[in-house]
């Protein structure tokens, strides 16, 4: 099966951003960024914009490509390359909304902190796009938001 590719978005706020929690698909129950597949000629923002809004409701800008991972489900016989985008949001007190509640349960705020302390917690499950940007870039730098 040849590779696709998916888009996962950093939206942030301050120092935390979205994550939420998968359901009903490869994945599920595992801890999430906003994001899914990019479209024929989509561009990596228009879709990370395009899935944001779907998935949360949530307006962003200062959408910017972020890093990659190229991640290997084994057990679904499922290939990605993973784009990280990161944002800001546009609204001061921004609420997202489970917008798709067949694909997600929750979503809620975190900082990267949390996330690598999460990682190494047993009773909670990182998507493996999510996993691997961890094991590749521990220290990651969301550059400057304008």
């Amino acid at each position: 099966m040849d590779p696709r590719v998916g888009v996962g978005a950093f939206i942030l706020h301050g120092d935390r951003f979205v994550t939420g929690v998968r359901k009903g698909s490869h994945g599920a129950g595992c801890l999430q960024l906003p994001g899914g597949h990019l479209e024929f000629g989509e561009s990596w923002e228009e879709c990370a914009r395009r899935e944001i809004l779907e998935e949360t409701g949530l307006a962003v800008r200062d959408v910017r490509f972020l890093t990659a991972t190229n991640d290997v489900f084994v057990a679904e016989v499922k290939h990605y390359i993973t784009i990280f985008m990161v944002c800001n949001t546009v609204d001061k007190d921004p609420l997202p909304r489970v917008l798709e509640p067949e694909k997600c349960e929750r979503w809620e705020w975190r900082s990267w902190e949390e996330l690598r302390m999460l990682s190494v917690d047993p009773s909670v499950e990182l998507f493996l796009p999510l996993r691997n940007l961890l094991k590749q870039q521990p220290d990651l730098n969301f550059g400057s938001s304008a």
